[in-house]
């Protein structure tokens, strides 16, 4: 009787044969430096901090498995060096924080914001090692209260990317509430391309995350509907289309190269059609990206789009899709395992999921294709080439892709027939999205 382990089971009680664990598939979940992902997102600005965290103490980081303290030193300018001081590898998160820069708080050696070691106090005036010697430095850039850094090779660094859905008019950006989730960041980024998972883990386990105007449970979400994913510019649209009464609503969510979630908003309202309008376009009201911390835990930082006049209902009501979606915050186990959400089917994975056990299915097909387009990322960096998604930054802000839209549509008929018609709407819709960024349609929000 051979114990190799198969792989597709098709006996009852058959777990012996299937005990052995495989190694993870390190191309895309490692991230350390020199591994071959890893190289490939520090290609691309990383948020690595908040603004308003940066206060009158250094700030202990790791990113990607490397260990950095971040700054901003009296004279406003932020830093992002290498923990550990060159000297004698004291930690320079117990540093002191001066008008240029922070010093070693062991032996006094002071590093601007670029690594240029400006004093060594115990050294002899002839000395020149402070000329010589520098610490390790990353350039970073301060955007509406988020620190960027760009960790890849000085002479292929790009310029920052400004996206369309930052400035819109009647809309503010607010910094989202940080998140650290414990688990590989590829599984959490699975979890942007597959739109199946919302119509049962949100709104027939969970179904508290998607509500109508009053606050009800959205039927129509239980409802999968019609999906499917289109490449774009920048990444992937995965959307889900559905007849809503006497509408057709097609929800997407975008995935931006290489680790940007966008989402739409989770309250779906009854569509508000000004007089001979048919058709109402939202953009996403979350932009996310997951940065990694090492292998095994990841960062989640992110921008709302707020309405102006309303509160950032996100972040400051824990009943809002919030507290279910953070890293188990607010809920007892019992209520974890009763109402799961993201979070714990993300970490429910193991700490770096195992694609050799999966049995990818029809609903994976933006799981298959985002994995697809991060390996052809990942390996032309390896060659030396630039990957997709930078050739967009340029003048201009970038155009994105995701919305939330509903249009008039009279239902075909019988039932087979208004299928049809549904998919054939969101697959027009996202087409024509592709040749028009939702950010430029008419009276889009």
């Amino acid at each position: 009787m051979t114990t190799t382990r198969p792989s597709f089971l098709t006996e009852p009680f058959a777990a012996y044969y299937h005990r052995e664990v495989p190694e993870e598939d390190a191309e895309l979940t490692h991230t350390g430096p020199g591994t071959p992902c890893g190289e490939y997102l520090r290609r691309f600005w990383q948020p690595v901090t908040h603004s308003a965290d940066l206060k009158d103490l250094p700030v202990r980081l790791m990113i990607m498995g490397e260990e950095l303290v971040a700054f901003r030193d009296k004279g406003g300018k932020v830093g992002l060096l290498e923990l550990h001081c060159p000297h004698r590898g004291t930690s320079l998160e117990f540093g002191v924080i001066e008008e240029h820069g922070i010093r070693c708080c062991y032996h006094g050696w002071q590093f601007d914001v670029d690594g240029t070691i400006l004093e060594t106090p115990g050294e002899p005036p002839t000395s020149t090692l402070k000329k010589r010697l520098r610490q390790g430095a990353y350039p970073v850039h301060e955007y509406r209260g988020l620190v960027f850094a760009y960790m890849g090779p000085p002479d292929r660094q790009p310029p920052f990317p400004v996206y369309d859905v930052f400035d819109r008019p009647g809309f503010r950006l607010e910094v989202g509430t940080g998140n650290v989730k414990h688990c590989n960041w590829l599984q959490i980024m699975d979890n942007v391309v597959d739109p199946v998972h919302e119509s049962f883990l949100h709104a027939r386990v969970s179904n508290v995350q998607f509500t109508d105007a009053a606050g009800r449970p959205m039927e129509c979400l239980k409802d999968i509907g019609e999906f499917d994913v289109l490449e774009t510019p920048v990444g992937l649209n995965c959307f889900q289309t559905r007849r809503v009464g006497p509408d057709i609503w097609s929800r997407t969510i975008e995935w931006v190269i290489p680790n940007i979630a966008q989402i739409p908003d989770p309250r779906v309202l009854p569509p508000d059609y000004a007089d001979g309008q048919d058709m109402l376009c939202a953009l996403p009201r979350i932009f996310r990206w997951r940065v990694p911390r090492n292998d095994t835990e990841t960062l989640e930082f992110t921008f709302v789009r707020v309405p102006e006049g309303e509160e950032d209902e996100y972040t400051k009501n824990p009943g809002f899709a919030v507290a279910a979606q953070l890293a188990g915050r607010a809920r007892t186990y019992e209520e974890r395992q009763r109402y799961p959400a993201d979070y714990d089917a993300q970490v429910g994975q193991r700490l770096i999921a195992r694609h050799a056990l999966e049995h990818l299915a029809t609903t994976d097909k933006g799981v298959i294709r985002m994995r697809k387009m991060m390996r052809e990322g990942i390996r032309a960096v390896a060659r030396g080439e630039d990957p997709k998604g930078l050739d967009m930054v340029g003048e201009g802000p970038i155009s994105t892709y995701g919305n939330d839209t509903t249009l008039k549509m009279p239902y075909a008929g019988a039932e087979e027939a208004d299928q049809k018609l549904v998919r054939h709407t969101g697959l027009q819709l996202a087409e024509d999205f592709i040749q028009t960024p939702p950010s430029r349609v008419p009276g889009s929000r």
